[in-house]
């Protein structure tokens, strides 16, 4: 049997790799940006899970994770 040559599922992103590691550039994600804004933006991200779920009744977790845990296991198109 022959062997066949199985294409890379994205060719894009597979380039975009390439390129990348042939360019060797390290890039700062943050580059352009306020850095206040960004620790801000940052510290509400850290605290605002923990806040929102002690702010929340038992019942109210209990309605969330039903309604996600029947997104979870719907049927699919």
């Amino acid at each position: 049997m022959p062997r066949r040559s199985r294409k890379p599922a994205d060719l894009n992103r597979m380039a975009a790799a390439i390129l990348e590691e042939a360019t060797d550039e390290d890039r700062d994600p943050y580059q352009g940006k306020n850095p206040a804004a960004v620790e801000l933006g940052r510290l509400g991200g850290q605290k605002g899970g923990k806040a929102r779920a002690a702010k929340l009744t038992a019942e109210q977790r209990r309605e969330i994770a039903k309604k996600a845990a029947a997104a979870r296991w719907a049927p699919t198109e």
